[in-house]
């Protein structure tokens, strides 16, 4: 363990990402603590506390995996990770930068739920806060790892498979695009982007802790989907069949590349099936975000109408 990470792991005093469950769903929360039970939150002011200077770290990929946690920012997100009972060991708040009273509830209810409380001056809070309008709300919680064999499948198996997605506005897009679909999971092959980006948990609008999410290799998905019988269908420009006149119906795995490059190689090869989505104009291709929206939404619409 480098330095680094023992000081992370020892300031924010939360399990690292390891020791987490590799349930389909993200980690619960452990057991309510009656508030009478909780210590006063710690004040804050100083931009050289030692909390201000790890806080501000992990908004980089490095310093989050070394001390397995990633930052959740803003009521909502907040609200809904509480929701889907995950953890929060730590929750940071300002009330200089409260709107209403939710604010202050939302910090009563996840000191009940055994989160550490921090209150912070209104500038120790801009200087941790990702957002551009801050509400005054930031958590730390720890990550978690789910495996494909933990996977609860419906009885019509129905994945969403992403390779290699780079931007993070991206990944959260299709997280909340998935929910939306009601997919049994979202499986994101050698990604470049981290799935604890903050980027992918505020445009995720906190589907992140609700849609069952595994990291694993491209070999490693596709031989996982022929032992199922769960058929893959590659999206790609240069397919010939269109994805509206191609069966979207039974188990189903859908299956989208990067923004840059596409589908790789070995996916073009493997899957059990290729779509496109026609172009009418001079661009060869869409928004990868958009094109899973699209693709998506048609197998829900045939899936429907059996």
């Amino acid at each position: 363990m480098t330095i680094l990470s023992s000081l992370l792991v020892a300031a924010f005093d939360t399990p690292s990402k390891l020791s987490c469950c590799h349930s389909s769903l993200p980690c619960t929360r452990h057991p309510s603590v009656r508030l009478s039970e909780q210590l006063e939150p710690e004040l804050i002011s100083s931009l050289q506390n030692p909390r201000i200077k790890q806080l501000v770290k992990l908004r980089d990929r490095k310093p989050r995996d070394e001390a397995g946690v990633f930052i959740i920012e803003g009521d909502r997100h907040i609200r809904r990770a509480l929701e889907k009972r995950i953890t929060l060991s730590e929750l940071y708040y300002s009330p200089e930068w409260f709107v209403g009273e939710e604010e202050r509830a939302l910090v009563d209810e996840a000191a009940g739920a055994g989160a550490r409380l921090f209150e912070l001056t209104k500038t120790a809070f801009a200087k941790v806060a990702y957002r551009e309008r801050p509400d005054g709300l930031l958590a730390v919680a720890p990550q978690w790892q789910n495996r494909l064999d933990d996977l609860k499948l419906s009885a019509t198996p129905f994945l969403l498979v992403v390779e290699a997605i780079e931007k993070p506005g991206n990944l959260g897009t299709i997280l909340r695009s998935a929910d939306a679909a009601g997919v049994d999971a979202l499986i994101v092959c050698d990604p470049v982007t981290d799935l604890f980006n903050p980027n992918v948990v505020r445009s995720s609008t906190g589907v992140l802790f609700s849609v069952p999410v595994v990291i694993a290799s491209s070999f490693e998905v596709c031989a996982w989907l022929r032992s199922r019988g769960i058929h893959s269908t590659a999206t790609t420009p240069a397919a010939t069949a269109l994805y509206t006149d191609t069966d979207l119906r039974g188990p189903l795995a859908i299956v989208m590349g990067s923004e840059h490059d596409g589908l790789s190689d070995f996916w073009l090869a493997q899957a059990d099936a290729q779509v496109r989505i026609p172009m009418a104009g001079q661009a060869d291709s869409l928004n990868v975000a958009m094109a899973t929206i699209i693709t998506l939404f048609e197998a829900v619409r045939q899936r429907a109408t059996g």
